[in-house]
């Protein structure tokens, strides 16, 4: 059995990213190395979501054995999806993406299983402090971050600081509608981004566009589709042709709104690679005032997936 100590100087901090799809958990430390990590799949709906994060916070600080007998913690930090009451460290709101999971007061029932200080914020939030601290965000005041995953969040950085709003949920970019007639959202909105630029939805969009097309084909997922686009399928391309519009609304409103000087996009999309980001450059440009524009970078996540756990514990050290 790994044991481990609390010390507020420690090198080391573990960080937990929950998503609806996995849980990823590792030991960082303060320059945002990852010692080791775990990766599990959330099986939301399944199993309490919390009880999934406890496993694969043991599980990280039993992979700590390779660092030697004496593990020293400065605590534990969590980037969740869902809406979170920052102050509290629980969780405000959860979409059916993770049944069950509003209400959970996660920092307190980590804190008492571990007994180690804990910080929760949102999993967006999360990945915009691995920019700020190593990715392209560093010296950069002015920014934010969008999570294209399972679904779609967001995240501010205004003068070099998080905008967390009244309670926590600043910065909830997935949720802005992008077609007032469009597709209804899980959020209880029409036409939103998250229903257009996710992973979980660019999936389900070509299940069914191939199914209009009578070819009946439900093990389509994300990666399917990306690999499709690039071989230039045809209905690959016309769905991503949708998706990449949306997308490009979306960020040219929120150019227009924050004045921002670097747009990260972090998640699973964001693995499309220098394909989807050379169309994604074109499609804003088509769709924002050049004076705003102008000097605007769209860079992917530092890290790719790992970025939100990497965040995540780099809250101890913020």
């Amino acid at each position: 059995m790994v044991t481990y100590t609390y010390e507020p100087l420690a090198d080391y901090a573990i960080g937990v990213d929950v998503g609806g799809t996995k849980i990823n958990a590792g030991l960082v430390n303060a320059q945002g190395e990852v010692l080791c990590m775990v990766s599990l799949a959330t099986l939301a709906g399944e199993v309490r979501t919390v009880d999934r994060i406890q496993q694969a916070i043991h599980e990280v600080i039993a992979e700590a054995q390779s660092l030697g007998p004496d593990l020293f913690l400065k605590g534990i930090g969590v980037g969740s999806a869902g809406q979170i009451d920052w102050a509290s460290g629980s969780i405000r709101s959860a979409s059916d993406i993770i049944p069950g999971y509003a209400g959970t007061a996660l920092k307190d029932i980590l804190h008492e299983h571990f007994q180690l200080p804990v910080i929760v914020d949102n999993d967006v939030n999360v990945l915009a402090l691995t920019e700020k601290h190593l990715g392209a965000g560093r010296g950069v005041e002015h920014f934010l971050c969008l999570a294209l995953g399972t679904g779609v969040g967001g995240a501010l950085v205004v003068d070099g600081q998080l905008v967390h709003g009244a309670w926590g949920g600043g910065g909830e970019l997935g949720h802005i509608s992008v077609d007032f007639r469009g597709i209804p959202c899980v959020c209880g909105g029409i036409g939103c981004l998250e229903q257009y630029a996710s992973g979980t939805s660019i999936a389900r969009r070509m299940r069914e566009k191939l199914a209009r097309m009578g070819i009946a084909d439900d093990s389509v997922d994300t990666r399917e589709v990306f690999a499709r686009w690039h071989a230039g399928d045809l209905a690959a391309n016309e769905l991503m042709q949708e998706t990449l519009s949306a997308l490009g609304s979306a960020i040219a409103s929120f150019i227009h709104m924050f004045n921002p000087a670097l747009i990260v996009i972090g998640g699973g999309v964001a693995e499309a690679g220098d394909h989807l980001f050379t169309e994604l450059r074109k499609e804003v440009a088509r769709k924002t005032m050049p004076a705003m524009l102008d000097g605007v970078r769209i860079e992917p996540a530092y890290r790719g997936n790992w970025s939100g756990m990497i965040g995540a514990a780099l809250q101890l050290w913020e």
